[in-house]
């Protein structure tokens, strides 16, 4: 009996050992063949070669027909220079206030200048009088000219109770706006107009009277512009954003107090007038030709019937259907617009094989 079980363990032992290097044979073969194609598909061709520091993307005829890549000829085109900032929709009612309360102190000054002659006049009388032999006391002609003199301080603390109010008003909304507020036919303190701030970069031309800009709110699919007319420099900040403040105003039931809006307008509008008509030639790049890598936007450029190069454009001038670029591309050079994001793709799945060939 112990001789049968020693056997039968035996023959276990063996079979288990056999199994064993059946397996390490063919995983061996297995793991070979398996290296051997990782190796193909890294030293197989790639679809992108370095040219002079530039990398070349190859793709074949029967390759771009299947991947529906199609290029456009870019169009020569020239653009006026427009400047963009933001502004904001203020409220007038500090200026309402302030005008309110300085033609109050005007009135009042008038009403007891109106007053003080009167009393002038009575003093002057009795003054005559109480010279005549003493007609009248001489403590009435004192009070008469104590109620003068007292008119009179009246007078002068309402002027100048009027002239601190003006000069409040110059130093918050400037010399012109205090002009215009002043007057009582002035559009700008009644709903039909509003008043803008809007900021406008550094070193950007000093707005000239009557010149425009065109804005619009702010975050909404507004299509036409609204034309806001230059008032006077502003003498508040932003503070938030660096450049200049201009009061402006404009007409327009979709603005309401404290409102953001967009403020563009060409460099036309300039103090330079030479520079008025002044373009720029290059070309416009369409929405679709443009991929964005880096934080950067790019083009692919057909360089052959079967080669691309990445190149970087400009998003400095936004036009209707794509950004105005000049210098760096030139008009008749031919753009992909389909498929560019394909070919991104493939660059940089070339880098990636490169990588892990190294």
């Amino acid at each position: 009996m112990n001789r049968k079980l020693t056997l039968i363990i035996a023959l276990q032992t063996l079979l288990i050992i056999t199994l064993f290097w059946v397996l390490v044979f063919y995983g061996k073969d297995e793991y070979e063949s398996y290296k051997r194609g990782t190796e193909e598909a890294i030293i197989s061709p790639s679809l992108v070669k370095e040219e002079h520091g530039i990398n070349m993307v190859t793709l074949p005829i029967a390759v771009q027909q299947n991947s529906d890549i199609k290029t456009s000829s870019l169009q020569p085109s020239q653009h006026q220079g427009v400047i963009t900032s933001y502004g904001t929709v203020i409220s007038i009612d500090g200026l309402i206030d302030l005008k309110s309360r300085y033609q109050a102190a005007i009135a009042d000054a008038s009403v007891i200048s109106a007053s003080s002659a009167s009393q002038h006049t009575e003093y002057q009388r009795l003054k005559t009088l109480n010279a005549d032999d003493k007609n009248v006391s001489d403590r009435a002609v004192a009070e008469a000219y104590a109620n003068v003199q007292s008119n009179q301080a009246r007078i002068t603390a309402s002027e100048a109770t009027a002239n601190s109010i003006r000069e409040t008003m110059r130093q918050q909304w400037g010399d012109l706006l205090t002009q215009l507020a002043l007057k009582s036919t002035t559009s700008i303190l009644k709903s039909n107009e509003v008043l803008l701030q809007i900021l406008l970069p550094l070193n950007s031309p000093e707005p000239t009277a009557n010149s425009t800009v065109q804005i619009n709110i702010a975050n909404t699919n507004q299509a036409a512009g609204i034309s806001a007319t230059y008032i006077a420099r502003s003498t508040n900040t932003d503070a938030s954003l660096p450049g200049t403040t201009y009061f402006y105003r404009a007409r327009d039931k979709a603005l309401r107090v404290g409102m953001r809006v967009q403020a563009s307008y060409k460099t036309a509008d300039s103090a330079n007038k030479k520079d008025s008509k002044k373009v720029s030639n290059g070309v416009i790049i369409p929405n679709s030709a443009v991929v964005w890598y880096g934080g950067k936007a790019w083009v692919y450029v057909k360089q052959s019937t079967n080669q691309f190069i990445r190149k970087p454009i400009t998003t400095d001038n936004e036009v209707s259907d794509g950004w105005f670029n000049q210098d760096t591309l030139e008009a008749n050079e031919e753009v992909v617009t389909s498929g560019a994001q394909l070919l991104l793709s493939e660059e940089f799945k070339s880098e990636i094989k490169n990588e892990n060939k190294d």
